[in-house]
């Protein structure tokens, strides 16, 4: 339909200016205008509703959705028409209109009624006269409304202020009673296989996707008695997805109202059953909705799977008598945009193209030495987790996947086609995909009977793979470049995330995170201390955090990979091995087969069975490789019958790289930390002395990252005579050369004031070693004096202040003073001329001494200072000395947001 008049038609009709009423214009059978009122008999049972922008691509996606709609409600028979006037009516909308066109499908109990809105409201509808009035057929627009009088039984259009709606109604065939399907009379021998008796699992499933009845059918087929699983999720039992390449999963498959396919639903022993299922939408009297499901064997298909359609033709005329193209015949249109949608799709309509049973479709590797499956439909869930077959699988043409084959009879030469083993596929015809003469992959078809297929199917098969090949590489190339894309941002972030922590633990962390989900379901990490260390399992991480305990249980009891250097992925299957010996003994416990007391089948359902389901798939080993060393494996894995595919194991080996590296780092990180750690620890006194009658305590705070030896230091050592010497200090820097001043201070400060030396003594002796040590050497800063308690209860201190903060002394009264004068610092002058002061502390008081990492303290422009620390000492009297020395640290601390950046030392003495 276009705006405006259509050629011969008559003039329209004035309209009235202003907002309009909503009104309904309506053609009956005979093209002739009038307002229909008439109530509406038909009830709705069900709507579908989308909207699509007004963009190109919205018709072609319109028809899908209207198509799918209708076929899931069972309205085959009106869906072409629905499709064709949906299609006119949303391109007047998105393409001529521009705007949005908004699509509304209403089921009744004998048709459907769908409405194209668009908003666009101030276009007239053309007037309808004689069938010559409607312009020509081959027009480019203005058939929408036409088609509607031609198609349609009923149809109108609705106007309000901000929409125009346009509708159709379409009703269903009457159908004869009797007879919808049948096939011809079989030999026995070509009928389906099936048990001596078939058993239908009927599942009833509610609105939250939990199990609602469960058969006794069901309980014989998967071993669970309907009391355990009721209640329980379906989505708990089922293995999902069946066929690579659907983006429908097991919960969104439940939601619609009718679904046919199959899966697989893993039993009471841990295996996995592949079943076919139908699935149908129902709804009770009080119209909550729940889903029916049929569930047979998956060999067993034919008892549930609706009949086959019939072989297409290679090419269609249109309906202008012109030929349609053979792609777009064999596809469909539209063609699926993603590389696992078209080859989904390529092996559905093969087989239906060739009546068969199974189709399957292989890629070929990059060195095309190699098939990968990639898509398959009919054929067990093992088979199409991404496994790989040869392209020469033996001598001949017939091994070869680069010319056509056919195969009458598998039995006949077994193993000819090892992806096809165990299946009870008996005929086979296969064709390969090439491009410019390269093969590009393989198309096969199967079936269980034998000799099905001949020459003229193979030719068929392969008009049909010849059409198709360029289209499969074409998006082979976009999703290989996609991945690229993918996997270049997954590294740059993975590098990112790695450069930023040099911890061990958080290191393993990252790795297995990093790996889980996006690459592996499951992955451990195992590390090795050194060449004569056998590998240690450091980190185990599962999708399912609830896993995680009984992965990392099995793999302690199993013997580790061999630490081998050799780039790539191997696969490792002891764990897969393990955990089915270990299902299998806790299943034997349970049905009490091992001497012990019997107990239900239930029991056997736990952890054991839930461990050997999530390691059942298979599992590689990655070397972590750094500086030409084994420092561990990286080892993912995937659940039952699932298969890694060669562009995430490619993946998964420059990630292994980069992490080798990254925890090669943090290891390095940490022995440099732990040796300055101890280094640290070393130049500070083992313990504090008890003094009678006075009270010390210490704070002592490193800043960095501990990583760097501090230059602080502090000590307190009894020297004869109930005499104790006390210290602190500040070597200038950090790293080796001012730990070495710093440990040469300290001992020296023993040492030498156990001789009886003087404390200007001392230090002069101590400065004469520090220019000792000539390009080592580093001035420094340093109070040190002398403590002799008294019997009066007080203490009498000898102080020398070399280049160091003033000592500050707290009286009683809250009075705070200097307890020294500033003097020289050490390691600058060779000559030096030092002197002691006598300082008395009485009862109460308290000597608070400090490095210049506390008065130095910043914010900004504004420094903490000496007198700033003197404030805080005033609101300290009557504390204790530990009291002290904490709200000065806590003074500190809050002085500024940021981190100190300076070592910070704090002795507090008071005489009790």
């Amino acid at each position: 339909m276009t705006t405006g008049l259509i050629p011969g038609g008559q003039p329209p009709e004035p309209r009235p200016r202003g907002p309009l009423p909503q009104q309904r214009r309506e053609q009956d059978d005979r093209g002739s205008q009038h307002v229909d009122n008439r109530p509406r008999s038909s009830v709705i049972t069900a709507r579908a509703a989308a909207s699509f922008e007004p963009v190109g691509r919205s018709v072609a996606t319109a028809r899908s959705f209207v198509r799918d709609t209708l076929q899931g409600w069972g309205f085959g028979d009106i869906v072409d028409d629905a499709v064709v006037l949906t299609s006119e009516l949303v391109t007047n909308a998105v393409v001529h209109a521009g705007t949005h066109a908004d699509v509304l499908c209403q089921r009744t109990d004998d048709g459907v009624r769908i409405e194209v809105a668009d908003r666009y409201p101030e276009r007239e509808i053309p007037l309808q006269g004689s069938p010559a009035s409607m312009g020509s057929p081959d027009r480019e627009g203005g058939r929408g409304l036409q088609l509607c009088a031609a198609i349609a039984d009923r149809w109108g259009v609705d106007y309000t202020p901000t929409h125009k709606n346009v509708w159709f109604r379409l009703t269903l065939p009457e159908r004869p009673v009797g007879t919808r399907t049948a096939g011809p009379s079989l030999p026995a021998d070509l009928l389906p296989i099936a048990d001596g008796r078939v058993r239908v699992a009927v599942v009833q499933i509610d609105r939250t996707g939990a199990i609602s009845a469960w058969n006794e059918d069901a309980e014989e087929l998967f071993g669970y008695p309907a009391d355990q699983v009721t209640g329980k999720p379906l989505t708990d039992l089922a293995a999902w997805p069946h066929t690579p390449g659907t983006s429908t999963g097991i919960a969104e498959a439940l939601q619609l109202s009718r679904w046919e396919g199959s899966y697989g639903i893993r039993g009471a022993d841990g295996r996995v059953t592949p079943v076919y299922a139908s699935h149908l939408r129902v709804r009770d009297t009080d119209g909550d909705p729940s889903t029916v499901c049929l569930l047979v064997r998956d060999h067993e298909r034919a008892v549930l799977q609706t009949p086959l359609r019939g072989p297409a033709s290679d090419a269609t005329p249109a309906a202008d008598g012109q030929s349609t193209d053979p792609f777009e015949v064999f596809i469909g249109s539209p063609a699926p945009d993603d590389l696992d949608g078209l080859l989904q799709r390529t092996v559905e309509r093969a087989r239906d193209m060739l009546d068969g049973d199974s189709a399957f479709l292989l890629l070929a590797t990059d060195d095309e030495t190699e098939l990968e499956v990639r898509a398959s439909t009919g054929l067990p869930s093992a088979r199409q987790r991404f496994a790989r077959v040869p392209v020469e699988a033996g001598p001949g043409r017939y091994g070869s996947a680069r010319m056509p084959a056919v195969h009458e009879d598998l039995l006949a030469v077994p193993g000819s086609v090892p992806l096809l083993n165990g299946t009870g596929m008996r005929s086979v015809v296969t064709v390969p995909l090439k491009v410019e003469g390269r093969l590009t992959g393989s198309l096969g078809v199967a079936a269980e009977g034998p000799g099905r297929y001949s020459n003229e199917e193979a030719l068929r098969l392969q008009f049909a793979a010849d059409r198709i090949a360029l289209a499969v590489e074409s998006a082979r190339l976009g999703e290989l470049e996609r991945l690229r894309r993918g996997s270049l941002s997954f590294l740059v972030e993975a590098s990112d995330l790695l450069a930023g922590t040099l911890d061990r633990d958080q290191t393993l962390a990252l790795m297995a995170q990093m790996t889980v989900p996006t690459l592996a379901t499951w992955c451990a990490v195992y590390t090795i201390a050194d060449q004569a260390s056998d590998p240690y399992l450091s980190y185990v991480l599962h999708e399912d955090e609830e896993l995680i305990d009984g992965i990392k249980s099995l793999l302690s009891k199993v013997p580790p990979p061999d630490p081998v250097p050799t780039p790539g992925a191997r696969v490792w299957s002891v764990p897969g091995e393990a955990a089915h010996e270990a299902a299998l003994r806790s299943s034997m416990r349970s049905l009490g087969l091992t001497g012990g007391p019997a107990r239900q089948v239930t029991s056997g359902i736990g952890p054991t069975l839930a461990t050997a389901s999530a390691v059942g798939g298979e599992t590689v080993v990655l070397p972590l490789v750094a500086r030409n060393r084994v420092i561990g494996m990286l080892t993912l894995g995937k659940p039952t019958d699932e298969h890694f595919r060669q562009e995430i194991l490619e993946l998964a080996e420059d990630l292994s790289r980069r992490a080798a590296l990254a925890l090669d780092n943090a290891r390095l990180y940490s022995e440099r930390t732990a040796i300055s750690q101890s280094l640290q620890r070393s130049l500070l006194p083992p313990g504090l002395p008890e003094i009678d009658g006075v009270e010390v305590d210490v704070i002592y705070r490193a800043a960095g990252e501990g990583n760097e030896v501090g230059g602080d230091f502090y000590d307190l050592f009894p020297i004869s005579d109930g005499a104790y010497g006390f210290a602190i200090g500040d070597v200038c820097g950090t790293g080796p050369n001012a730990a070495a001043v710093t440990g040469l201070a300290r001992h020296a400060l023993r040492l030498l004031a156990r001789e009886g030396l003087s404390g200007p003594a001392v230090l002069e002796r101590l400065n004469s070693a520090i220019l000792d040590e000539g390009d080592r050497s580093r001035f420094l800063t340093l109070l040190y004096g002398e403590m002799r308690p008294q019997e009066d209860g007080s203490a009498e201190l000898k102080v020398v202040c070399a280049g160091h903060p003033l000592p500050l002394r707290l009286r009683q009264d809250g009075t705070v003073e200097a307890a020294a004068e500033p003097q020289p610092l050490l390691g600058v002058m060779e000559d030096l001329e030092l002197y002691e002061q006598t300082v008395v502390l009485d009862p109460g008081d308290v000597l608070l001494c400090v490095t210049d990492g506390v008065t130095e303290r910043r914010e900004g422009t504004r420094m903490l200072g000496d007198d700033g620390l003197a404030d805080v000492l005033t609101t300290c009297t009557g504390l204790t000395a530990g009291a002290v020395a904490a709200r000065i640290m806590r003074a500190v601390e809050r002085f500024a947001s940021d981190a100190p950046s300076d070592d910070m030392a704090i002795l507090a003495m008071r005489v009790a």
